[in-house]
């Protein structure tokens, strides 16, 4: 048998199966047959045409991995195959989603080993004295601090903006606070204790912060 005939299929080890239609790859164009588990219908796999044809060795004897059985009757296939249909695309959808996904943040966990390197450099930077600034290395860490800022962002690495923001505990976290007589400044962050990052927009190191809180 070299074409699939839409209905039910015995496998080799016993389990029937329900053949609901046949898809092109769009990766590899190889043909690929959907089919539907008969006694749980939420199971549904795909599997390349050739494999689903082939013969399979089974106690020293060639046997078809697939046989056909039977026919279902139309409208009883159709609605099913709508359905499996309609479950194979959220499927598909699903799938590139994730890769997507995974595209975008594969770089986390490495990126978690560098961030703090990142920050001592612009710690180191923050508290040279005259005597850096006169013998010249400060320059060479202002540049190497400018690489990594640009070599971050074309990962899609952003540092959190915190001073005079108004908290936020999605992307912060408070670890003291600091009285204030000006009441517009209540909730805002006073001072930024450790810088925080979003990779694309995910939050991957949040910002340690001081909060201004209004004094009664």
């Amino acid at each position: 048998m070299n074409e699939i005939k839409k209905g039910i299929y015995k496998h080799y080890k016993g389990n029937e199966y329900r053949v609901l239609f046949t898809v092109l790859n769009s990766e590899n164009k190889e043909e690929m047959v959907v089919y539907q588990d008969v006694k749980d219908e939420n199971k549904i796999w795909a599997r390349s045409k050739e494999m689903f044809l082939e013969n399979v060795e089974v106690k020293g004897e060639g046997v078809p991995r697939f046989q056909f059985l039977r026919e279902e009757e139309t409208e009883d296939f159709k609605d099913k195959y709508l359905r499996a249909l309609a479950d194979y695309q959220n499927l598909i959808r699903q799938t590139a989603r994730d890769k997507e996904d995974f595209a975008k943040f594969a770089n986390e966990k490495l990126l978690l080993e560098f961030l703090p390197v990142y920050d001592n450099l612009k710690t180191a930077f923050a508290h040279a004295d005259d005597s850096a600034v006169q013998n010249g290395w400060l320059e060479g860490i202002k540049f190497v601090i400018k690489q990594f800022k640009d070599a971050l962002a074309n990962l899609g690495v952003e540092e959190i903006n915190t001073v005079g923001e108004k908290f936020d505990h999605n992307r912060m976290e408070a670890v003291s606070e600091e009285e204030t007589d000006d009441k517009n400044q209540d909730g805002t962050v006073a001072k930024e204790m450790k810088a925080g990052y979003e990779l694309n927009g995910k939050v991957i190191m949040a910002a340690r912060v001081t909060v201004f809180r209004f004094k009664i």
